[in-house]
């Protein structure tokens, strides 16, 4: 949850008694998995799609960098050649309130013994056509980026830091304008890193790390 002045604070609630939700099972019964490739894509842990657009999807990989449909998975193009520099992707979000935007954060964290690391956050403004370097060059490999469903430019990053080793640029950030400048608004140590962060539907301004 956040203070009012936006960082991330401790929460402490009462249990609910628990809500049992029935769903039809027959309702996925007809539904099957396919390959939509693209072949040797790699490992995957980032993927969005475009809220209007059910034919748009982007993924990031862990030594691709980031590749996106419009028809629905048939052709897939990469989009951030020549923008990257480094090709591990380990978060992506699209905005809700403008589907041009999109966030990057670098680096996996699905850790293991030869783990790519990263360099920051990107951004696009124009659906992955052009992209923008924002910093956080040290936090190494980010784990999940929050957008605020009705700011393009109110983002959170939730950064692992370093695989192997202690180091500053670590924790819970945020950005009020579209990346120029980053608060770190949760830090427990250089030992600790965030490896996930949600945001509340109902209100944004609650997020669990």
């Amino acid at each position: 949850m956040t203070n009012d002045n936006g960082s991330v604070k401790p929460h402490t609630s009462r249990s609910k008694p628990h809500q049992h939700q029935t769903n039809d099972p027959t309702l996925l019964q007809s539904l099957e998995w396919r390959c939509i490739g693209p072949y040797r894509g790699g490992r995957v842990v980032a993927v969005a799609g475009d809220p209007t657009n059910s034919q748009v999807f982007y993924f990031g990989s862990t030594g691709g960098g980031v590749w996106k449909t419009t028809d629905g998975g048939i052709i897939w193009e990469n989009v951030s050649d020549g923008y990257f520099k480094r090709a591990s992707v380990g978060a992506l979000a699209v905005s809700q309130s403008d589907p041009n935007v999109i966030y990057v954060g670098m680096g996996e964290t699905t850790i293991r013994s030869n783990v790519s690391h990263g360099d920051g956050v990107y951004r696009s403004t124009d659906g992955g056509k052009t992209w923008a370097h924002l910093g956080l060059a040290n936090t190494r490999n980010i784990a999940k980026v929050r957008i605020h469903p009705h700011d393009p430019d109110l983002a959170y990053v939730a950064a692992l830091g370093h695989a192997h080793g202690p180091n500053a640029e670590r924790g819970v950030f945020r950005t009020t304008d579209g990346g120029k400048s980053w608060d770190r608004v949760l830090f427990r140590s250089e030992k600790t890193g965030a490896i996930d962060l949600s945001m509340d539907p109902n209100n944004p301004r609650t997020l669990y790390a």
